[in-house]
């Protein structure tokens, strides 16, 4: 009698064109386009619990500073994560790679000192959502580190950046919304905003839809009421 083989689960992201794409793309990213000096722009100063959403290829992992406990790192997408626990067992902080998405993060309330989005936020199905799950797995004066895409200032290359959204862009770049305004979407989540800068990459040259970049730090209030510990 023939057993029965138990179904491999699909994952909740699939993008198996793009993340071949992408890990190579990145890597070069890093070294020639300077996106490895945003990476400890981003990580600097960080201690204790730290959970990564969208973590990739795990590029991120060299920069943490080891004053960093743990990093849990949620990448929903199989070959990237695959990537990213190789990353993991070559970093200098302990790493654990597990499958989950932004707007469903597979840990405990209040669990973690600080949250890490890194060129993931444009991504996600339904950001307002993922941004609750955040402020909720963040401890009461917790940090979130962000480093994403987001609106261009300008009228011309925003209305670009909206019709491309509107159109091919996510669909041949892993979910990619390159209009989506990173730093009211934060701010309107109930974060407090701290310090953030930004910028575009390249910084010279043609601009393309992604060029738009925001760094900074927001916060989760250390005052919390009954209803986000109930949530």
């Amino acid at each position: 009698m023939r057993r029965r083989s138990t179904p491999v689960p699909r994952d909740a992201v699939h993008h198996p064109v793009f993340a071949r794409f992408y890990a190579r793309m990145s890597v070069t990213a890093d070294i020639k386009g300077g996106l490895a000096a945003h990476r400890d722009e981003l990580l600097t100063g960080l201690s204790g619990r730290v959970i990564e959403i969208g973590a990739g290829n795990g590029l991120n992992f060299a920069h943490y500073p080891g004053a960093v406990s743990e990093v849990v790192a949620i990448e929903p997408e199989r070959s990237l994560r695959q990537l990213a626990a190789g990353a993991g067992l070559r970093a200098e902080v302990p790493v654990d790679v597990v499958p989950g998405t932004a707007e469903a993060l597979p840990v405990k309330s209040e669990a973690f000192d600080a949250a890490v989005a890194s060129l993931v936020l444009c991504t996600v199905r339904d950001l307002p959502r993922a941004l609750a799950e955040i402020k909720r797995v963040l401890r009461p004066g917790g940090e979130l580190r962000f480093f994403e895409h987001t609106l261009a200032p300008g009228r011309a290359l925003a209305t670009a950046q909206r019709a491309v959204d509107r159109t091919f862009w996510p669909l041949l770049f892993g979910g990619c919304h390159t209009a989506r305004d990173t730093v009211a979407a934060i701010e309107e989540a109930g974060f407090e905003l701290g310090v953030y800068r930004r910028f575009r990459i390249p910084d010279k040259g043609v601009q393309l839809p992604p060029s738009s970049c925001v760094i900074g730090v927001a916060r989760r209030s250390v005052v919390v009421d009954r209803s986000e510990r109930a949530g």
